[in-house]
């Protein structure tokens, strides 16, 4: 699919847009509730689901499917950041006011590492066949790693990330509201939130190569790939304020997500065997069933400790 460089101008301004209103409406730190962030939720996912609607228009169903598609993994995907995130703010005990102003740079980063990943990616598969081996393979080893060894968490301040830019930047291990920087005894140094973001940009590249891979094994097409990660990342931040509270009760979802990411490293490799690729609405439905499949699993064997932490509820309590 070709793509006019006036066409990726606009959807980048599009997107700046929508980030600069978002961080405009966002300006006093306020901590967001859940209500604010199933709205904004919902904005983001519409504006997911019209540009999967605008591709139907433009370019017919076969790629509004494919986006659709790689836009349905990403999101799922998304989810397990949203577990790391969760972690990362509970170990710096992130103030909940500055964690919206820690995911929208986020996010930003994101969007810039991606888009790198993404050319980088699609050449290599265009160019050299055997790359589809190696990435899908990859993908199956990483599904493995999800599905059987989840609970292996590195401490955050254990990145080698993090490690590096505390060994090169003075850094004061504390908050200063809002600001990543700031001046103590007259030199600038790192505050600790500049740390916290650091984080979360590190934690956020390792997911990117899983998810990144898993929608090339979609298509190669850089245009729909970028699109569909970046319309599920922009609703990132929304998602995590929506889901922060329900983590807990998400326990097999990572089952759900190592069987997609083994699923697309399995279609990768197909891809370059007489079976060739696979039709778009058999990955969709595999998609859909098996998120499905893994929230349900998850929501049923956690539905006796949901009705006790709604017991245990204020508002609960209030009746």
């Amino acid at each position: 699919m070709s793509v006019s460089w006036w066409i990726w101008a606009v959807l980048m301004l599009a997107i700046a847009a929508m980030l600069a209103v978002d961080l405009f409406l966002h300006r006093d730190n306020h901590v967001i509730g859940f209500r604010e962030a199933a709205v904004w939720s919902g904005i983001w996912i519409a504006a997911g689901l019209l540009f999967g609607v605008v591709l139907w228009a433009w370019q017919g169903g076969d790629v509004a499917g494919t986006y659709y598609a790689g836009y349905l993994i990403e999101k799922a995907l998304s989810i397990d950041n949203v577990f790391v995130f969760a972690l990362i703010f509970t170990y710096f005990a992130v103030p909940a006011a500055f964690q919206h102003q820690v995911l929208f740079w986020g996010v930003i980063g994101a969007l810039v590492f991606r888009l790198v990943f993404i050319f980088v990616g699609a050449e290599l598969l265009e160019t050299f066949f055997w790359t589809a081996y190696v990435f899908g393979a990859f993908l199956v080893y990483t599904g493995y790693k999800m599905a059987f060894r989840h609970d292996e968490q590195t401490p955050p301040d254990r990145n080698p990330v993090v490690r590096l830019v505390r060994k090169v930047m003075p850094t004061d291990p504390a908050y200063h509201g809002d600001r990543f920087f700031t001046r103590v005894d007259g030199k600038r140094v790192a505050t600790l939130l500049f740390v916290v973001l650091i984080a979360v940009e590190a934690t956020d590249l390792i997911f990117a190569v899983d998810s990144v891979a898993a929608i090339l094994a979609i298509t190669t097409s850089t245009f729909i790939v970028w699109t569909a990660n970046a319309f599920a990342i922009l609703g990132l931040r929304s998602l995590y304020f929506c889901l922060a509270g329900l983590l807990r009760r998400f326990v097999h979802l990572h089952y759900g997500l190592a069987v997609l990411l083994a699923f697309a490293g399995v279609k990768l490799i197909l891809s370059e065997t007489p079976v060739g690729k696979l039709p778009i609405p058999v990955t969709l439905g595999v998609i859909v069933v098996t998120i499905a499949v893994s929230i349900g699993w998850s929501l049923r064997s956690t539905r006796s400790a949901g009705a006790l932490d709604g017991a245990d509820s204020p508002a609960s309590s209030a009746r």
